[in-house]
């Protein structure tokens, strides 16, 4: 058994942090606007809180970390359903084996890149691919082909892949053609829970998955993603698992995660359960968000389709700094809608554009950026620059670029309006006058037709 996630200490720390003085609760939102992160005693005593006024200091902190590390960029992604066949029977999963109501299927190469161009048509630069688990219909092969013709079809910058747990050979393939991020989640990090909810099938081994994270570095894959399904069990527990989990590879490799995803449980066709066994509100929910946007400062926190428009508008503001848009969760779903083939219900049903237009009413500025990717500030680099918040002086100039051509190149004259004015006020924001001034050039260039130009 591996012994990163002490379960005990879990539940003693709880059980410690139950009754905490307002003033201990303020003080330690003080201490997280400094984005130094914070301790699993002290995120265990925000956990508890459920006064309203203590509530909204502790978001007014999420807000000032955001602003501060990441500023007021919003990244955008879509996920790519490869194939929905699995050897798993994951009870809250639309895609378990068990599942006789789901209409199965694997989309060949050339069913992967018509996907991956209806995406790109959309103004999406980087892609989630993700599926089932099955050993032979998504094996290595499967993604590493995968990747190999999107980037080869069109103008998908980047390939995030989501993956059950792989040998160390097999991420050492991911990394040689060209992976993003790797995401992985854990589920739940309870393992009494983890064997409940997954019977049988390769995910049933709860220590093969965790050390998922350990043998992607080990393969020279520094960039990772993390997270708990919320609804398993209890969210307290869960969120000091997941950052319990973090404090381990961090200490081993020195690097965090690159994202952590907050999924909330939804029902799905065929799904085994009959109710979600731990609800989460919107309140704690938001709660949730805003704690680990003032635990771990430098991490993006990225939130799916899932969530309302409503919910995903309001969680911009308290730590959500990636977020999918125009997506379909079932393979071949952009080009042609399939029936009965999601893995789970869409929320928001937003396009892309209309997203856009809601993140600049908003006041933040929408992202396509790749650059850190490309420019190798992945894992401890990427770290460095953003756990002493200099990783700003990266995003803010990209974001203006990458959204810049997507306004030339997609955009409403409508949409064009509103986003110029946009880059207009994100270029005042730029306090160093030399990358302003480079940045004012580089839109230049780009309105005279070039494109993918970053820092």
């Amino acid at each position: 058994m591996v012994d990163y996630i002490n379960e005990e200490l879990i539940y003693s720390l709880l059980e410690k942090s139950k009754n905490v003085q307002k003033n201990e609760i303020r003080e330690i939102v003080e201490k997280a606007k400094k984005c130094k992160g914070l301790g699993l005693e002290e995120v265990a005593k925000l956990l508890y809180v459920e006064d309203e006024e203590l509530l909204n200091e502790i978001f007014d902190g999420a807000k000032f970390v955001k602003n501060k590390v990441y500023g007021k960029r919003v990244v955008l992604f879509a996920p790519l359903y490869t194939s929905n066949e699995c050897a798993n029977n994951c009870l809250y999963c639309g895609f378990r084996r068990d599942n006789k109501e789901l209409h199965r299927k694997t989309l060949s190469l050339d069913e992967i890149v018509t996907e991956a161009k209806a995406i790109e048509a959309q103004g999406h630069k980087r892609i989630l691919l993700i599926c089932g688990e099955h050993p032979v219909k998504t094996d290595i092969k499967h993604f590493t082909d995968a990747m190999d013709a999107i980037y080869k079809s069109g103008d998908i910058r980047r390939i995030n892949v989501e993956a059950a747990p792989m040998k160390v050979e097999d991420y050492k393939q991911l990394k040689e053609h060209g992976i993003g991020t790797y995401v992985i989640f854990q589920e739940t990090y309870n393992r009494e829970v983890y064997k409940k909810m997954h019977p049988v099938g390769l995910k049933a081994d709860f220590d093969w998955r965790i050390t998922a994270i350990d043998r992607a570095f080990e393969a020279g894959i520094d960039d990772v993603g993390v997270g708990a399904l919320l609804g398993l069990y209890d969210y307290r527990f869960e969120v000091l698992g997941l950052l319990m989990h973090i404090n381990a590879f961090e200490k081993r490799f020195g690097v965090g995660p690159h994202t952590i995803s907050v999924p909330r449980l939804r029902p799905a066709l065929g799904w085994g359960l009959g109710e979600i066994p731990y609800l989460v509100n919107d309140n704690d929910f938001k709660k949730i968000v805003a704690i680990y946007r003032l635990a771990v400062p430098y991490t993006g926190i990225i939130m799916s389709t899932r969530e309302s428009a409503k919910l995903r508008d309001e969680l911009l503001s308290l730590g959500v700094s990636q977020i999918s848009a125009g997506s379909k969760t079932s393979p071949g779903g952009y080009a042609e809608e399939e029936e009965k083939a999601d893995q789970f219900e869409i929320n928001d049903h937003r396009s892309l554009s209309q997203m856009i237009e809601t993140i600049c009413d908003n006041g933040y500025i929408p992202s396509f950026c790749t650059a850190c990717y490309r420019r190798c500030r992945t894992g401890e680099a990427f770290m460095e620059y953003a756990k002493e918040g200099e990783i700003h002086e990266f995003c803010q100039p990209n974001a203006i670029l990458t959204f810049k051509e997507n306004l030339m190149d997609y955009g409403t004259d409508r949409l064009r309006d509103k986003g110029n004015e946009i880059i207009k006020n994100a270029l005042n924001e730029i306090d160093d006058e030399n990358i302003r001034k480079s940045t004012e050039e580089k839109l230049k260039e780009i309105e005279a037709g070039k494109r993918d130009i970053y820092f």
